[in-house]
């Protein structure tokens, strides 16, 4: 029997292809642009703008599920700095919990990981030497972090850039037995940042390589499908199933480059829309990796 996470799932899939309607799922809420790291790929540190109180993230959570989304991902800055007087980010998991299908957090690993949240993700851009690079001297706590972590769905994703390119494969076999599963993305160029961007050629080598370590049994959780889509960018983006809040409450529903920078397809690398708009598409094996990433159940 399909659990009411399928149900809903196959009707939202029905609604919007032969109902005319464009129905969101999935929402990534920027609950504080403040960080305690200042990394050089990441654009949102250097915005000033005031975090929401506790009313304020969960007025915007109650529209966020009438219109539609029911997976929430929590980002940042670094989420886990997020505060309202004696709130914390684990009273907005708690609450989120209540409305959504499943709820993540993506965070720098400088923290302690300790949440009910069901997914983590933790952010790592390459062995010691090269993620100091990017975010200074933290691979070490961020290690230390993972191991003391009790955590039953943790995840490490990596963002692909010209500077780490070259070893992620030998990231994925250090990563293996340390995190469930790992996920990749390829690097937008923000603007001040195009330098950090990969040819094309590489981008292509690189995922040859991961596709390899996936079918060797390394947790790479994106699917094959996705792997493959992404070397040429030839897959059918569904831009409305995404959604975006700021921490000024704005949502937007599209890419998630909306209202951040300059929207240029040819260039993307967000693996989890292209797993999402496969998996709309019924590409099984998307489906199967929606199914381990957010820890799912058929029945």
């Amino acid at each position: 029997m399909f659990s009411s996470h399928y149900l809903y799932f196959l009707k939202h899939n029905i609604l919007t292809r032969f109902g005319g309607k464009s129905i969101p799922l999935l929402a990534s809420y920027k609950i504080t642009h403040h960080c305690n790291l200042k990394c050089r790929t990441c654009p949102f540190w250097k915005i000033n703008s005031a975090a929401p109180t506790y009313h304020e993230v969960l007025k915007n959570m109650q529209q966020l599920w009438q219109d539609g989304i029911r997976l929430i991902i929590f980002e940042g800055g670094e989420p886990f700095l997020w505060r309202d007087g004696a709130y914390c980010l684990e009273d907005i998991i708690i609450e989120a919990k209540k409305y959504f299908f499943c709820t993540g957090i993506t965070t720098n690993g400088t923290l302690p990981i300790n949440t009910a949240a069901d997914t983590v993700w933790i952010s790592l851009d390459g062995l010691a030497e090269t993620h100091n690079l990017n975010r200074g001297d933290t691979f070490d706590r961020i290690i230390q972090n993972i191991s003391d972590s009790q955590h039953s769905n943790l995840l490490v994703n990596i963002t692909i850039n010209r500077l780490n390119i070259e070893e992620i494969p030998d990231l994925v076999r250090f990563l293996t037995g340390k995190v469930k599963g790992i996920t990749i993305q390829f690097y937008y160029p923000f603007p001040g940042t195009e330098d950090l961007g990969g040819a094309a050629s590489a981008r292509i080598a690189i995922l040859d390589q991961l596709i390899k370590l996936k079918r060797q049994g390394f947790p790479l959780l994106n699917s094959l499908s996705t792997l493959e889509g992404l070397k040429k960018n030839r897959w059918r983006c569904h831009p409305w199933l995404i959604g975006s809040v700021e921490p000024t409450g704005e949502i937007t529903y599209g890419c998630y480059l909306q209202n951040r920078a300059e929207i240029a397809c040819a260039k993307c690398g967000f693996a989890a829309h292209t797993e999402l708009s496969k998996a709309y598409d019924w590409h099984f094996a998307s489906i199967l990796a929606g199914k381990k990433i957010f820890k799912f159940r058929w029945y």
